[in-house]
């Protein structure tokens, strides 16, 4: 059975190391993480990647959580019939009930990843604009009181960066290492329900 992922691009670095690891037989095709600036965006974008290669895997899986579409890309996973990913975004995909927890003891909470950290100015500073105008800072981030960084291959670069994000926006930063957390868990899954569909057909 040829399989796809289309895959969210926050995600890119960690789906890729979990195929490697399992030794899957399965293609990738990314979205841009910028979407989740546009939420609005994501099931379009998902839909187009999906409709250009549809023809050529017999099976294909979203690698996205909802992320704030309001429910478009579960409609489009069922107006196609396929398979999404579990979680409504990557922050409890990564965190599992540690996720919930924190949001339940703060709920001005701002979440970093590694994909996060790496990529703090291109996404969030220049995606929200600050970079040209750093006076919105006050008004994106006024709510919120702390910083945790979700880490996944934790390092002392990367801490050291989730560290300098939480200078910038005046927050105390906590680091929670998660691993792959769900992520992996979940792949997992809906791969192994690929290979039990394969067996049942031949048998």
């Amino acid at each position: 059975m040829k399989t796809a992922i289309i895959f969210c691009g926050a995600l890119a670095r960690e789906i890729l190391d979990i195929i490697k690891k399992h030794g899957w037989d399965a293609e990738l095709f990314g979205v841009s993480a910028l979407d989740h600036m546009y939420p609005e965006r994501i099931a379009p974008d998902v839909e187009k990647r999906y409709l250009a290669i549809r023809d050529r895997f017999d099976r294909v899986l979203i690698g996205f959580g909802d992320c704030g579409s309001m429910g478009a890309v579960d409609a489009l996973a069922t107006k196609y019939n396929l398979e999404r990913i579990d979680g409504p975004h990557c922050y409890e995909m990564y965190g599992g009930p540690t996720f919930q927890e924190l949001m339940d003891e703060e709920a001005g909470t701002f979440f970093l990843t590694d994909f996060l950290v790496r990529g703090f100015k291109g996404t969030i500073l220049k995606g929200l604009g600050l970079d040209r105008f750093p006076q919105l800072k006050e008004d994106y981030f006024r709510n919120y009181k702390r910083i945790v960084y979700l880490a996944q291959t934790p390092n002392p670069e990367l801490i050291a960066q989730a560290q300098q994000a939480a200078d910038y926006l005046e927050l105390p930063l906590e680091v929670r290492t998660t691993g792959y957390g769900l992520l992996e868990e979940r792949l997992v899954a809906m791969m192994n329900r690929g290979k039990s569909a394969d067996s049942a057909d031949l048998s």
